[in-house]
């Protein structure tokens, strides 16, 4: 039970990764690279500051500031500087790798003697439910666990709520329309430019708050820990999307945060039955690019047998 509960608040916590892969690959159609240089960047700002005794929200929050920084420098190399889109993550995310170094001093910043907002979901736990541990369907899960299922859907949702009412707003209904049809954009006399580096700096800051909060349910931040994440948050986006079967808004967003928990859950499963752990990077690739190709496999397969029943 410990593993399941773990498991889907990994999934719950990497949701926000799923949410902003969404914003960047779907409603910009941007393949930004970014995120895994800016998940890291955001743990690594979270956990130097968790270390300097500031408060676990304040530190959080720098996080995800950290990371909309990094992606609107993205959105400005490609929109400002005319790079090519593709590159212009790639040359983020490289240089993010030596500043993610620079910013912790070390390869690895320890947390497991800081207070951070796991161990004040802890504390709230043992309130609620004491230091003894819980029982759940015939499985005694501590406290900890415990209090973190059942704090972070309701954190998750409330921000999904905020990313959800941003894009009704004008300016987010503007950045959805950019993503649809630049030129309709540039005839209505916004700029279309800066609603691609606003729109990546969101995607990017909801990628750091995801890196910000790992970094505090593991107890560490690691330069490596954003290694494979774009991949990884692309399958919960395409799960996600199977889950919802529709491209509106509200439910997009929804569908990326169930296929994220999913996901997750998937995984903590082929662990559990024997998986090597050194596969799992290939397996979630393989995953994704069957999940590209199959639809429309499909599609073609149902138009030649069209064809031949008209023939």
């Amino acid at each position: 039970m410990s593993l399941l509960i773990g498991a889907m608040t990994i999934g719950f916590i990497l949701s926000l990764l799923a949410l902003g892969v969404y914003i960047s690959f779907r409603i910009f159609e941007f393949p930004d690279i970014t995120a895994e240089g800016s998940i890291t960047l955001g743990a690594a700002v979270c956990a130097v500051l968790l270390t300097d005794h500031w408060s676990p929200m304040a530190a959080t929050l720098m996080g995800a500031l950290a990371g909309g920084v990094a992606g609107a420098f993205t959105g400005m190399l490609a929109m400002k500087f005319q790079v090519n889109r593709l590159l212009s993550g790639i040359l983020t995310m490289t240089a993010l790798y030596s500043v993610n170094l620079r910013i912790m001093g070390k390869s690895n910043v320890p947390l497991l003697h800081e207070a951070t907002l796991v161990t004040q979901a802890e504390s709230i736990g043992q309130k609620i439910f004491g230091k003894a541990d819980v029982w759940v369907l015939g499985w005694d899960v501590p406290p900890r666990d415990a209090a973190l299922m059942l704090l972070a859907p309701p954190a998750i949702a409330l921000v999904a709520l905020v990313v959800y009412w941003f894009f009704r707003t004008n300016l987010g209904t503007a950045m959805r329309a950019t993503g649809d049809n630049r030129q309709m954009i540039r005839a209505m006399g916004a700029d279309d430019g800066l609603m691609v580096i606003l729109g990546l700096a969101l995607a990017n800051s909801m990628v750091a708050l995801s890196g910000a909060l790992l970094a505090q349910y593991q107890g560490f931040a690691d330069v490596q820990m954003g290694i494979g994440m774009v991949v990884w948050g692309l399958a919960s986006v395409i799960i996600g999307e199977a889950l919802v079967g529709t491209t509106q808004i509200g439910y997009a967003i929804t569908g990326a945060i169930m296929g994220s928990v999913l996901f997750r859950l998937l995984v903590a499963m082929a662990l559990r039955w024997g998986l090597n752990p050194n596969d799992l990077k290939l397996i979630t690739a393989g995953f994704v690019f069957a999940a590209l190709v199959l639809p429309k496999a499909l599609d073609s397969m149902k138009v030649k047998k069209r064809r031949a029943a008209h023939a």
